[in-house]
This record gives C-alpha cells, sequence and structure tokens, in this order.
C-alpha cells in the first residue's frame, strides 16, 4: 500500500495561484450554496488532467465554505484532513423545527421564541460546549441495517438514531437577531452542525434548525485561501495546467 505524501511537501493551490502540476495538488475551493460537494468534483473533473481526484470532508448542499479537494497522489491525504479541527459559522433559528434539522426541508412545527431569554442561550451553549453526545441527523448518509439513513426519512421511516461522541471546542454566540442566533463553532471531525441546531432547541422548550452555515477552517487552511469554485474553471480551463 502506497504511503501519503508528506502533507508540507504537497503544494497548495490558494486563491489566485493556478497550479503547474494536478499531482500531487491540494486545492481549497469555497463551495456555493446549492451544490452537492460531488458535483463539485464532477466540475473540477471536467478541466483536470489527473484521473484520481476527490476530497476531504463533504459539505451538505445547503452550506457554503471551505472544501478541500485533493488530486493526484494528495488523495492519500484524505484521513489527514477528515481528522483536524473545524470551524463554522452559521445561524441557529429557534421556534421552527425540520425534518432535516436545517433549511433544506419544509419546516414542520413553529413555537414562540419570544420568552428565551439571553442567559437562557448562555445556559445551552454551556451544555453542548466540550466532550458530548451528539444524535445523527435522520437525513444523512450513515448506515443503518445496511442502509443510509437519507433514504429511510425519504420512505417516511422513523429509524432509532445512532449517537456519536464528538468534541465542541468553542461555541460562541455572535450576534442575537430575535430567534435567529448567529454562532461559530469550532469542533472535532465528525461533528454535525445541525444537530447542535436542533439539539438545543430541544433543550430549550422550543425547538430550532440550522438556517445557515459556512465552513471557515479545516485544519491549518483558512476559507480566505479558498478560490471561488467558477473562477478557477475559468482559470483551469485557459491555463491547462499539466498533470
Amino acid at each position: 500500500m502506497a504511503l501519503a505524501p508528506d502533507p508540507a511537501s504537497v503544494s497548495v493551490a490558494a486563491k489566485g495561484i493556478v497550479p503547474a502540476s494536478w499531482d500531487p495538488l491540494i486545492l481549497p475551493i469555497d463551495k456555493p450554496s446549492g451544490w452537492t460537494s460531488f458535483d463539485v468534483l464532477r466540475k473540477l473533473k471536467g478541466v483536470s488532467p489527473v484521473r484520481k481526484i476527490g476530497h476531504a470532508g463533504t459539505l451538505d448542499p445547503m452550506a457554503t465554505g471551505l472544501l478541500i479537494v485533493l488530486s493526484g497522489k494528495a488523495t492519500r491525504l484524505m484521513n489527514h484532513f477528515l481528522t483536524q479541527e473545524k470551524v463554522y459559522e452559521g445561524t441557529i433559528r429557534l421556534g421552527q423545527t425540520t425534518a432535516s434539522w436545517d433549511a433544506e426541508t419544509e419546516v414542520e412545527e413553529e413555537r414562540d421564541a419570544g420568552t428565551i431569554t439571553d442567559r437562557m442561550i448562555s445556559d445551552a451553549i454551556a451544555q453542548f460546549t466540550g466532550a458530548i453526545t451528539q444524535t445523527t441527523p435522520v437525513y444523512s448518509a450513515v448506515k443503518v441495517g445496511g442502509e443510509r439513513l437519507y433514504k429511510k426519512a425519504r420512505r417516511g421511516e422513523r429509524p432509532v438514531l445512532p449517537t456519536r461522541s464528538v468534541t465542541v471546542h468553542a461555541f460562541e454566540l455572535c450576534e442575537r437577531r430575535g430567534a435567529d442566533l448567529d454562532v461559530r463553532i469550532t469542533c472535532s471531525s465528525g461533528t454535525y452542525i445541525r444537530s447542535l441546531a436542533h439539539e438545543m432547541g430541544q433543550a430549550l422548550g422550543v425547538g430550532g434548525h440550522l438556517s445557515r452555515l459556512c465552513r471557515t477552517r479545516i485544519g491549518p487552511l483558512h476559507l480566505e485561501q479558498a478560490w471561488d469554485l467558477s473562477a478557477f474553471l475559468d482559470e483551469a480551463a485557459s491555463e491547462g495546467p499539466q498533470p
């Protein structure tokens, strides 16, 4: 089995730097909303001279932000990036619940969140900071009984949802706008931010869901380094980088 290259030895095609070679290559992309992570790979494969291309950590279609694309021998670094700390910025909307725990599905129930005080929010944030156990969303790719949960959800099934242990290193309230809480979360790999939104809403007694999400950092790589996808596709097509 081939060994992974030293991450420090692999070039990073940061914003504005068109890669001279795609093998090996670390390519930070700012994923647009409405795109799946696979959609991004499919577009990049259209301009890449290297067949082997993948990503280190998926983002839901609703989410935007840093998606690390790995090309050629750099695909062996996938586990290196998957295990690194991540930072997200998003908005939790209190008083509204959805089946997917984010804005991908319709609001199912509404409750008045006007009685929720700043102190109650602060206490709830403390409850979900540190080493915690969280529930996996039913609209996820996790397999239960050999089938992905989202397939069960689409059939209207209500399976027992697995839990996982994660670490929320920092859970910051940046601004409160009525029922909307703008937050910044630093967490371990495997953390579902929409689970935090859902479970925090449950703890406050009014429900909640994640209405916006942007990943701003994975390990040492920041969103500021990431290429706009359309801009990179245009540059790569015109420059014609080599394998």
